[in-house]
């Protein structure tokens, strides 16, 4: 009997994990990369959106050879907490974290430079520091870009696969998501299962897209 519910869940755990990081570490980020003056600013802009044209496979094996075993990050991962990076869900949430990057920074920088300036002067103007400001009015009107950021980047890393596989093999309930379950069952010839995992990735892919666009439809007629 198939256990459809372990690759699923532990997808869902990926995800969401993912969404939660590039949150924390994508908004200050993208605030820098939206306000910041910087010079080179353009190389490091470059340097987030390399994940959208570069094959899943290369970045995969950069990363594997970055956290793998041999690797000074491997070696003294494995020292401190006693197991390895890569082939683990550890691993998998550095891959997933790097490979949907962009997915999140990209609309979180754009909503955060669409903010009209005449409100951060306002704010300013009232002896407002600028974390005040991020908080009180920056992060309020970027609400659409925020929401989008997160969800298109837990949307994107349902459905990962080159990146999971080169750096979290195919363990099961630690590394084996449901892209690769799919990948399993289609080389074992089990079309029907692997339809089965597909069929709910699909919907509940096409679910949190639609979801996006409702928000973002309402948010814009209320303004």
């Amino acid at each position: 009997m198939i256990n459809f519910t372990v690759p699923l869940f532990l997808t869902l755990k990926l995800s969401f994990v993912t969404m939660v990081f590039l949150f924390i570490i994508g908004i200050p980020f993208a605030y820098w990369l939206a306000f910041s003056g910087f010079r080179w600013k353009f190389f490091v802009e470059s340097v987030v959106a390399l994940p959208l044209v570069l094959p899943p496979t290369v970045l995969g094996f950069y990363l594997l050879m970055t956290i793998g075993g041999n690797s000074f990050i491997g070696q003294w991962y494995e020292g401190v907490f006693h197991k390895p990076l890569a082939f683990s869900f550890q691993g998998l949430v550095l891959g997933s974290f790097l490979y949907s990057l962009p997915f999140a920074v990209q609309p979180f920088q754009t909503s955060f430079a669409g903010v009209d300036r005449k409100f951060l002067e306002a704010s300013w103007s009232l002896g407002r520091s600028r974390f005040y400001t991020f908080f009180h009015v920056i992060l309020p009107l970027s609400r659409h870009g925020i929401i989008t950021g997160c969800v298109l980047s837990f949307a994107h890393t349902l459905g990962e696969f080159g990146v999971v596989l080169m750096i979290g093999g195919n363990i099961p309930g630690i590394t084996k998501v449901a892209s690769v379950a799919i990948y399993d069952e289609v080389q074992s010839l089990n079309y029907g299962i692997a339809n089965i995992y597909a069929a709910i990735l699909l919907a509940f892919s096409f679910l949190i897209l639609a979801g996006v666009y409702f928000i973002n439809r309402r948010f814009i007629r209320t303004i």
